[in-house]
């Protein structure tokens, strides 16, 4: 199987190398670049096109919310994982909607690292529910903008699209849907390729601007 392929951008050295050290301990999991700061996580992302970035949030020459904006218009398919040491509102709210699909602090284990960048890989969220919610619910809805959702997917991917806002794994929408973990794997991937996104946090943050979700959408249980 060929390994996820990460890279990592931290300004501490030691950071990194107990990270990749923790990392590439697993078969499927390959470190293939380091970057001191958000500039050279932009070179290095776009030389190397990483599946996944571990990224910091505070990074000399350009902070960790920049960098993700720019390699995500660069990379719309590459995951951004952030691990950090700050838990600020005002740094999750900005780096999530630079297109970042998951936030982790740095008191997390190593096994929770590993599980998390198998996770944004497969377009799954690692945001804690409440945050999740909390982050959505700052996002402006902008009207329909671009068309009807139907416009842009089937009446199915967008049924699937707000079962995922709501936080459900793949596995559990599937059981609520009666169909198979790989097919809502396959809605998921269509949804990602449609909304031009690599993970749910960001299509659902789209869903919402353009007018396909509500708040009610993602708070039914």
């Amino acid at each position: 199987m060929k390994p996820i392929r990460i890279l990592l951008a931290d300004d501490h050295v030691m950071v990194r190398e107990g990270t990749r050290r923790i990392l590439e301990r697993e078969p499927d999991l390959r470190v293939v670049a380091e970057a001191g700061d958000g500039r050279e996580m932009v070179a290095l992302a776009e030389q190397e096109r990483p599946d996944v970035l571990i990224v910091d949030v505070s990074m000399p020459v350009m902070n960790g919310i920049e960098a993700t904006r720019m390699v995500k218009r660069l990379l719309p398919q590459a995951a951004v994982l952030v691990l950090t040491a700050y838990d600020d509102d005002q740094y999750v709210f900005a780096i999530l909607e630079a297109g970042a699909a998951g936030y982790l602090l740095k008191n997390v284990r190593g096994s929770e690292l590993i599980e998390a960048v198998r996770k944004v890989y497969e377009g799954e969220s690692v945001l804690h529910p409440s945050i999740a919610k909390k982050v959505l619910r700052r996002v402006t809805c902008t009207g329909p903008a671009g068309g009807a959702a139907t416009e842009v997917l089937s009446e199915r991917e967008l049924e699937v699209l707000r079962l995922a806002a709501r936080g459900l794994s793949n596995r559990e929408i599937a059981e609520k849907l009666v169909l198979s973990p790989r097919t809502i794997q396959s809605h998921m991937a269509n949804i990602f390729s449609k909304l031009q996104v690599g993970s749910r946090t960001e299509a659902v943050i789209i869903g919402l601007r353009r007018g396909w979700l509500t708040l009610q959408d993602i708070s039914e249980t």
